[in-house]
């Protein structure tokens, strides 16, 4: 049966083989590549792979991903510390642990080939013993960290999905699911953190209360799909009258819709609702049975509040609601300050 192992952190199981240690050797001398084969034939879970050219061998430990290279320092066309060079400068090779051999133990040799990046130093041939010992070490220390930088991966793709998940599900809790805008629910919240920072700054907060004139009428006429068309068209309608990001606009209930305007006087809140207004019309859905008009229009209050310990933002609400019933009355299809 085959066995698993849980990478540290990650929650997801690899198979051992895709770790498999894995010896490069890259060394002109043949005897020397068939000396170390023999050396790991008792070693059925170590794999075996040979370079004799320098040239190749940078190519051949990309491909076969080598969990220890074993270098000569001395070969034909290229030096063994230039070749370790460009190990560590390649992306597939540049952690992969490197034990140099040389044909002897000079101090020297053993300081310049650590400052090039190996990572051990034997004078070959090694006993069998020592060289499966390194391998072993420097081939486990290496799948360590392709398992660490698994488990990174994994972990910051799971932190990726789930940041995902929660925006879409902070994205669809605020949501109005018809019209596509804010719902009730996220403007009370927007409401009265906008009313708190007003108050903190004594700064003007402004909204709009708006209303779809004889929505009734036209929904009892052409029917509920039709009408659920037009709210989502008047919806994007007033979305897109937002100037700024702190403006927001929400479906209120029902065909009503309101705007919050953050630092906005009383003459800005009434140019933007006369803006909103003349953008629905400007849809000109037809409304035949309107007393209005021969399309679809919208009514709209404006009030404006500097807030104060003695009000709430309901206030705001109420001055709103009251002047947009104030431009019902005046004949509809127009925007109305609050008194």
């Amino acid at each position: 049966m085959e066995t698993t192992e849980m990478i540290p952190g990650a929650g997801a199981m690899l198979p051992p083989d895709d770790y498999k240690m894995m010896v490069l050797l890259v060394d002109d001398q043949a005897m020397v590549g068939e000396a170390i084969r023999r050396a790991l034939l008792s070693e059925p879970q170590i794999d075996f792979h040979y370079c004799a050219h320098a040239d190749d061998a940078l190519d051949v430990a990309t491909r076969t991903g080598p969990t220890v290279i074993l270098q000569d320092l001395v070969m034909p066309g290229v030096d063994g510390l230039t070749l370790v060079r460009q190990y560590r400068l390649n992306a597939a090779t540049r952690d992969i642990p490197i034990i140099v051999l040389s044909t002897r133990e000079d101090a020297a040799i053993k300081s310049a080939a650590f400052a090039a990046g190996v990572n051990d130093y034997l004078v070959k041939l090694p006993d069998a013993i020592e060289l499966i010992a390194r391998i072993r070490y420097h081939s486990r220390s290496y799948i360590n960290l392709l398992q660490r930088n698994a488990a990174y991966r994994a972990l910051r793709e799971s932190q990726q999905k789930l940041q995902a998940s929660n925006l879409e599900l902070q994205r669809l809790t605020n949501t109005d699911g018809m019209t596509g805008i804010a719902n009730r629910r996220y403007f009370e919240e927007y409401l009265a953190a906008e009313w708190r920072r007003a108050k903190r700054e004594q700064s003007p907060l402004s909204m709009l209360m708006i209303d779809v004139d004889n929505y009734k009428l036209y929904n009892d006429t052409n029917g509920h799909v039709a009408g659920d068309e037009v709210l989502r068209q008047v919806a994007s309608a007033i979305d897109a009258g937002c100037r700024r990001p702190a403006d927001l606009a929400a479906r209120f209930g029902g065909e009503e819709f309101a705007m919050i305007l953050p630092s906005t006087s009383p003459g800005g809140a009434r140019l933007l609702a006369e803006k909103v207004r003349r953008a629905v019309e400007d849809l000109r859905i037809p409304h035949h049975l309107s007393a209005v008009a021969d399309r679809v229009t919208v009514s709209i209050g404006c009030a404006t509040i500097v807030p104060t310990d003695s009000e709430s933002a309901t206030r705001l609400i109420e001055l709103a609601d009251l002047a947009m019933y104030r431009a019902k009355e005046q004949g509809k299809n127009r925007a109305v300050d609050a008194e």
